[in-house]
């Protein structure tokens, strides 16, 4: 089981992280204006398991109005551009938004799960990664295993936390409360094979609209963490989003490191046995 974020869809109502603070009883975070976008929640933290970013790009407003799947959203777009005094027909320049609820990818190869020394991380019998905070003892390993920066301490409490993908909501079958929450239906759950179909066909959609960059992330199996429980479909590279192109599980080469260190140290141990027996030669 898993989440298919569709960024087109998003509007940035930013209900998902009232949801997910609600239902997980999740205590306020650092919020306020940042002076550098209009997201007043910042980023992912031990205290906001969901965030919507908030991407603003400089694009030919044509574009930005062929890509909102909402002819509502399309016209705010607009008139976002209008009032930044961007002329759309004058040079074709304009600004658009890049939308996008970002949470824990619960990883197939989960690093954060390999280096916990407590178990107090675990994979669940739906798949996804949880943290049992009553057993944590805060080391704070799993946050530097976390190849995006997801999972974190929380201040004064010193365990650390990330989202559980509603674990208790789908023991009593019921979907993640971010998922009910959001009104387009850019959060998606369910069984992930029937996902990434659904989000093959969406691609699919928007490139025959013109949008050309919409593109999945992290719906390989194949990639450098064993494919995400919650993949995205993107409107541009992950870059833009502050997402990593390229995401490992720092643990995966950790078994190949160990038997060289191991290989070295046999050879420099057979070196120096050799020097001293040439010596008492």
């Amino acid at each position: 089981m898993g989440f298919f974020t569709d960024t087109s869809l998003c509007i940035g109502c930013k209900a998902c992280e009232v949801a997910c603070k609600e239902w997980n009883d999740v205590p306020v975070d650092d919020v306020g204006f940042r002076a550098t976008s209009y997201d007043h929640t910042g980023d992912l933290g031990a205290s906001t398991w969901r965030h919507v970013a908030f991407i603003e790009q400089t694009v030919p407003v044509g574009q930005a109005a062929d890509t909102a799947p909402d002819s509502l959203v399309a016209e705010a777009m607009r008139q976002q551009a209008e009032v930044a005094g961007v002329e759309p027909h004058a040079d074709a320049e304009g600004l658009r938004w890049l939308m996008s609820s970002d949470v824990c990818k619960h990883c197939t190869e989960a690093g954060c799960l390999d280096v916990c020394p407590t178990g107090a991380i675990f994979r669940t019998e739906f798949g996804t990664v949880v943290v049992q905070d009553d057993v944590c003892n805060g080391c704070g390993y799993c946050v530097v295993a976390c190849p995006f920066g997801v999972i974190d301490r929380r201040e004064g409490e010193g365990g650390a936390f990330k989202c559980t993908l509603c674990y208790d909501r789908l023991q009593d079958d019921m979907q993640p409360a971010c998922a009910q929450a959001c009104p387009t239906d850019s959060i998606q759950f369910g069984e992930l094979d029937e996902l990434r179909e659904r989000a093959a066909g969406r691609v699919e959609a928007l490139h025959e609209r013109g949008e050309r960059t919409a593109q999945l992330y992290g719906e390989d199996p194949g990639d450098g963490v064993g494919g995400f429980g919650a993949f995205f479909l993107l409107l541009d590279d992950p870059e833009v989003y502050g997402l990593p192109p390229d995401p490992v599980d720092p643990t995966r080469h950790v078994k190949a490191n160990w038997l060289a260190a191991g290989a070295a140290a046999v050879g420099l141990s057979a070196g120096v046995a050799i020097s001293i027996l040439a010596g008492r030669e």
